[in-house]
């Protein structure tokens, strides 16, 4: 009994010395951080008479400006971007990238529907305002791009803005891309945009 009780402590030891030895395994690799979708550069805007300048990249949803579509896009997982040359020409384009692609595919719906309706809700507030809205098509790149311009003018001061407009989808990203200047629609540069739009949505991802 001895001699067979010394055998498995034996036995037993010669477990743990092995045990011991072992490498332990390599601890699990953290997964790698979502590559964020990328936004337009300077020379993709529309051409200008002066030189595009690029702003930075910021955090969240724009604080100002973005008229039409303000509060629609959630401020958790939105970027923006500004854009703007040496004359009274100014763009932006917004990214948002939703938990998932129902929640993508409706906030892009959301946001069709704002710019659809945009002019309506600027003449309620504004009666003096009149203006021109215009649905310009779909645009085939990913899961499509759709393009609005809208036309306002203020008769008794002689003013008049244009803005081009377009909301685009990539999988769970949605991007905006928005264009004004003073003047009208036969000055705006609405195929340069189109391209615009096209290279927005396929540069995402």
């Amino acid at each position: 009994m001895r001699t067979f009780r010394t055998a498995l402590l034996t036995a037993a030891a010669a477990g743990l010395a092995l045990t011991a030895l072992a490498p332990a395994p390599a601890a699990a690799a953290p997964a790698p951080a979502p590559v964020p979708p990328k936004f337009l550069s300077a020379g993709q805007l529309p051409a200008s008479l002066t030189p595009w300048t690029a702003g930075p990249v910021r955090q969240g949803a724009p604080q100002e400006g973005s008229v039409c579509t303000a509060g629609i896009a959630p401020a958790a997982g939105t970027r923006h971007r500004d854009f703007r040359t040496e004359l009274d020409t100014g763009a932006r384009q917004t990214i948002t990238v939703a938990t998932t692609t129902a929640r993508a595919r409706k906030l892009a719906a959301d946001l069709r529907t704002a710019l659809e309706t945009c002019l309506d809700r600027m003449k309620e507030q504004d009666p003096g305002l009149e203006g021109e809205a215009f649905h310009h098509g779909r645009i085939d790149v990913e899961e499509g791009a759709y393009l609005y311009s809208i036309d306002t003018s203020y008769p008794e001061v002689g003013s008049t803005d244009i803005g081009l407009y377009s909301v685009g989808r990539d999988g769970r990203a949605v991007t905006v891309v928005e264009w004004g200047q003073m003047g009208e629609l036969d000055g705006a540069p609405l195929e340069g945009f189109r391209k615009t739009t096209r290279t927005a949505v396929a540069k995402l991802y």
